[in-house]
């Protein structure tokens, strides 16, 4: 898109100074003072601090003092790095090769933060530290050991700028930028001159990492085009393209490629990170997955290694590739590294190795949209890819934020829980050994076995203790022709990765689920979110509808009443990006989306830029979750699942007409608030509906939140007590007629673990043979099932062990008898994502899952 405020320098080498010579400098309060100059933005300063969330830090896709918002759709912050003290970051746009308003920001170590005058925007997230030169290289910027920044134009070097990494023949002089959509680029970092060494080398699309060691020069991409052309390419693929070939993990010797892997890979590094040494001989590190696991892959002496990990979410999977910004391995401080993957931090060793593999340990499960991370001033800073407006009716412009905290606080947030499988539906060998697969640092581990083939088997579980590839069996498991089993492992294992080897040759899929046996209770967020009303609350609760404004930095706040189970406005404000205080009267026409809720399939274009949004109307008019005497039922457009209920009172409060249900408040996923629990949804694609049979629970409040939604980074929740006092938290209109909750997306996991009751049947009239609806179990603790049937029938339990497998599996039969009740206790550690039953008999049943 070209932007019509925007032209592109036209010289080769530009030399920007700081200078606030006839700038204007306003102090909204003893909290932010902004300094302008022709109506931009040059500096912000602020000390409040929320969640570990400075609001003042905030990066929009332009930095214009009124707010108007012109074009961009995101707002990602794509890299940051520490240099001469200062912190450096920049953000980017969903895809604007030739630049846009988007800003190359620093901040010092008291959070003052300038806006680069000479920002040429685009989409950029590499960088790298240039030893010889001294010169730090992000996106287009490179930065002296004095600060002085100079700028490659963009016509000099067309792209999105994603990786930069060292020369393989003149690493003194140059260095190589790759670019999202493949492009090689070399650039002489003394004079800027660049060089175009290749268009489209590899197929894939999407580029994301690339990094220099032991004489190669490797580069991930991690998506695939459908209209991707092969003319460009300077490799032969030996097979046709499968339906898993996407993305590419590759190696580049100065002169030739060689496809190491056609599976979609995002990060390559070493211990050294972005500061990158000369004949570098690390050993080299990539992450990528597919739809099984995420794959690491270790580069040593030449060699090759893979090791598989689970995922604790699944935002990341689509073929696409658009949904990974940007996964990395990088330090953390105090000797420690961080690996972020699939939702999921895990400690990662510096000494990892082909026969060193011990070490890697998950941390905890995260809702933030993290692009880069870094240690600076003994804190862990995170970027975020917060609010984007890409299908997104909810919000008039994109911003994200920075987060500060300490790795400890980390460990505090989401779950240790996450799944993924060896084989999934896999043609197996005999007498082969699988990848080995992470078992270490997890709590309660399950192991699902399904033998889709005609002859029985026997499945050989062993185990690496230490990481030193010394294995040995641990169990063998027995399969029936076509038939299911599964293994727990003992809580007292200690062991580093595990394997698996079938003596016969068959159709396999091994799935892994593992779950934290910690989670946190109410108790764990009852200071932190003592001022929203609970559901029983009697006295008077603020409830509003959010919008983050188009026109201005500020929010649309629609204050109203909950009558008869809808919301009806009765006052509007808008809440002052600055000040943090309420307004009368809302400015931005646009912020009237923000009284609609989805309907079943109603579907949003992909850019939303102009003012007169709609979502396209859809003859279902149902609401996206309604109840019966089982359960929620949550409608898809082609098809229905059932949750659990939280508060039996809840939906007679706060139904899905009362409530906002889906919305996105991290860039490219969704949340969704139904009957008393925060679900977190992947999607597909932007504006489409999400993809509900990958859901998982994130916590159960049974609050009477009534809206949420991310905004000058943070999340804002509606159901605030009006008697609630003000706090760091909670900030109330000086007329006492509204107030919001203000803390951070992962704030969300200390509502505690999900809870809930329900099933698919509840005294309903079932016909013999036909599968119920599909029940969640996955991110449950403590599982219990009671059944009961007017007739004596067989109860058949099955269960989806993994959301790319199309058929459930039979992991129970109950023989009940006439009026008779059976409780079964599911074993400690069990988990699966969904559960269906089937009836031998038409009969009255009732499946009732308690989930504590």
């Amino acid at each position: 898109m070209v932007n019509s405020f925007f032209k592109v320098i036209s010289i080769v080498l530009i030399v920007f100074f700081w200078s606030c010579t006839s700038s204007e400098e306003k102090s909204i309060d003893q909290a932010t003072t902004i300094k302008t100059e022709k109506g931009e933005i040059i500096s912000v300063s602020g000390t409040r601090q929320i969640s570990g969330i400075y609001p003042h830090l905030t990066t929009y896709a332009h930095a214009r003092e009124n707010g108007t918002y012109s074009f961009g759709n995101e707002c990602g912050i794509g890299a940051l790095a520490v240099w001469n003290e200062k912190l450096y970051m920049i953000n980017y746009a969903a895809h604007e090769p030739k630049g846009s308003e988007h800003k190359l920001y620093i901040i010092d170590k008291d959070k003052n933060m300038q806006v680069f005058q000479g920002s040429i925007g685009g989409t950029p997230a590499a960088r790298m530290i240039h030893k010889e030169s001294n010169q730090l290289l992000i996106g287009p910027y490179v930065i002296s050991s004095s600060g002085e920044v100079r700028v490659i134009p963009n016509k000099e070097m067309k792209g999105r700028l994603t990786a930069i990494a060292r020369h393989l023949k003149d690493p003194e002089n140059l260095v190589y930028y790759y670019d999202m959509e493949g492009m090689l680029y070399e650039v002489n970092v003394h004079t800027l001159k660049v060089k175009k060494l290749y268009h489209n080398p590899l197929p894939g699309w999407h580029g994301k990492g690339a990094y220099t060691s032991q004489n190669k020069l490797v580069l991930a991409n991690n998506g695939e085009h459908g209209h991707e052309s092969s003319k460009n390419w300077k490799i032969t693929l030996e097979n046709q393209k499968s339906e898993e070939d996407n993305g590419i993990l590759a190696e580049f010797d100065g002169e030739n490629f060689k496809v190491i892997e056609r599976r979609q890979f995002t990060d390559v590094t070493t211990k050294n990170g972005i500061n990158a040494v000369p004949n570098e001989q690390s050993p080299l590190w990539s992450m990528g997955w597919d739809k099984r696991s995420i794959r690491l892959k270790v580069l040593e002496n030449g060699d090759w290694k893979t090791f598989l990990l689970p995922k604790a979410a699944y935002n990341n999977d689509p073929s696409h590739g658009w949904f990974t910004e940007w996964p990395r391995i990088r330090e953390i401080g105090n000797g420690k590294m961080m690996m972020d993957m699939h939702g999921m931090f895990y400690d990662f060793p510096e000494t990892f190795s082909h026969n060193n593999t011990a070490g890697i340990k998950p941390m905890g499960s995260h809702l933030r949209y993290i692009p880069d991370f870094l240690s600076w001033n003994n804190m862990v800073v995170l970027a975020t890819d917060e609010t984007s407006i890409q299908g997104n009716p909810y919000a008039g412009q994109p911003q994200s934020n920075l987060w500060f905290g300490t790795r400890e606080e980390l460990t505090n947030w989401g779950p240790k829980s996450a799944y993924g499988a060896i084989w999934l539906n896999d043609e197996v060998v005999a007498e082969t050994p699988s990848l080995p697969f992470l078992i270490a640092g997890f709590d309660n581990r399950i192991l699902h076995l399904n033998n889709l083939g005609e002859i029985p088997v026997t499945i050989s579980i062993q185990i690496d203790e230490k990481g030193t590839g010394d294995w040995k069996e641990l169990q063998t498991i027995d399969l029936e022709k076509e038939g299911y089993n599964y293994y727990i492992f003992n809580n007292d294992l200690k062991a580093e990765w595990v394997r698996l080897v079938t003596n016969k040759t068959s159709k396999l899929t091994a799935a892994f689920h593992f779950t934290d046996k910690n989670l946190k209770n109410s108790a764990n967020g009852a200071e932190l979110f003592k001022s929203l009303a609970d559901i029983d609350e009697t006295g008077k609760v603020s409830h509003t509808k959010l919008y983050s404004n188009k026109i201005n930095y500020n929010l649309s706040v629609y204050a109203g009443e909950i009558e008869n189970n809808i919301f009806k406005t009765t006052q509007s404000y808008e809440f002052l990006k600055y000040d943090f205080k309420f307004v009368e009267g809302i400015k931005d026409s646009s912020s009237v989306m923000a009284l609609k809720n989805k309907k079943i399939g109603e579907e949003v274009e992909f850019y939303t830029e102009n003012s007169n949004i709609s979502l396209k109307a859809t003859e279902n008019e149902k609401e996206v979750w309604t109840e019966d005497a089982a359960s929620i039922i949550l409608h898809a457009k082609e098809y229905q699942l059932r949750l659990p209920k939280g508060d039996a009172n809840y939906s007679k409060k706060f139904s899905a007409k009362a409530t906002r249900v889906t919305r996105e408040v991290e860039s490219e996923r969704e949340l969704a608030n139904i009957s008393g629990t925060f679900y977190e949804l992947p999607i597909y694609k932007v504006g489409k509906e999400p993809l509900y049979k990958m859901m998982r629970p994130v916590a159960t409040h049974n609050k009477q939140i009534t809206e949420f939604n991310t905004w000058n980074g943070l999340l804002v929740l509606s159901g605030v007590k009006m008697n609630a006092k003000p706090s760091e938290h909670v900030y109330k209109s000086d007329d006492g007629n509204v107030a919001l909750w203000f803390g951070g997306i992962d704030d969300l996991w200390s509502f505690g673990k999900p809870v809930g009751e329900g099933g698919p049947w509840k005294n309903t009239q079932v016909k013999a043979n036909q599968l119920s609806d599909m029940y969640l179990m996955t991110g449950y603790d403590e599982k219990t099932v009671i059944l009961e049937s007017d007739v004596a029938t067989d109860f058949e339990l099955y269960i989806h062990i993994n959301h790319y497998s199309k058929e459930p599996v039979l992991f129970k039969t109950f023989q009940l008898k006439a009026g008779e009740k059976i409780t079964y206790k599911f074993p400690e550690g069990f988990s699966a994502h969904w559960a269906q039953l089937k009836s031998s008999k038409d009969c009255n049943a009732t499946a009732w899952f308690v989930y504590k």
